[in-house]
């Protein structure tokens, strides 16, 4: 009987993971619904008395989603108002969603990162993760891999697209 060799474990083909920079509790959605009158009208006084009232060091190092639950009609100035609170704690305030807030972590982080163990070498942009990361995350790495990889394939080692492949 031969023995079976793992093929892909001798090759030279290295694997990319988003999930090892996936944010965890470091991103955080809030809000600003909860210091609204009856959750839907911004009584500008009332408004900033809750904001100075709150407890902004929680958001400390951490990227912070502002966002409103209510279909409430607010001023244009509400959510810089909320930013100024947060920018002496917050590493960044984007106002949109959770999701959003994911993606301008990872762009980040992907603008960051050091390229160079992958430069000339096959490689797998993995696509399976246990964690939710969006779609644009994939679209933001192959653009920084595509500049040092020899190959990239999007997948598993099993079932891998062919994505890029150098001239």
């Amino acid at each position: 009987m031969e023995e079976i060799v793992n093929k892909v474990a001798n090759s030279s083909l290295m694997v990319f993971d988003l999930e090892d920079y996936y944010p965890d509790s470091n991103v955080i959605a809030v809000d600003v619904s909860q210091w609204l009158f009856g959750g839907v009208i911004l009584k500008e006084t009332e408004f900033r008395s809750q904001l100075k009232a709150t407890d902004w060091s929680v958001y400390e190092d951490k990227y912070v989603a502002l966002y409103c639950s209510e279909d409430a009609i607010l001023p244009a100035w509400t959510y810089a108002l909320v930013a100024v609170h947060l920018a002496p704690f917050a590493l960044k305030v984007i106002q949109g969603s959770k999701e959003l807030a994911i993606i301008d972590w990872y762009q980040d982080i992907l603008n960051k990162l050091d390229y160079s163990e992958f430069f000339d070498k096959p490689l797998i942009l993995k696509g399976c993760s246990k964690k939710e990361v969006p779609n644009e995350v994939y679209t933001l790495a192959i653009q920084k891999l595509m500049k040092v990889a020899k190959s990239i394939m999007f997948g598993e080692a099993c079932s891998a697209v062919p994505l890029f492949k150098k001239k």
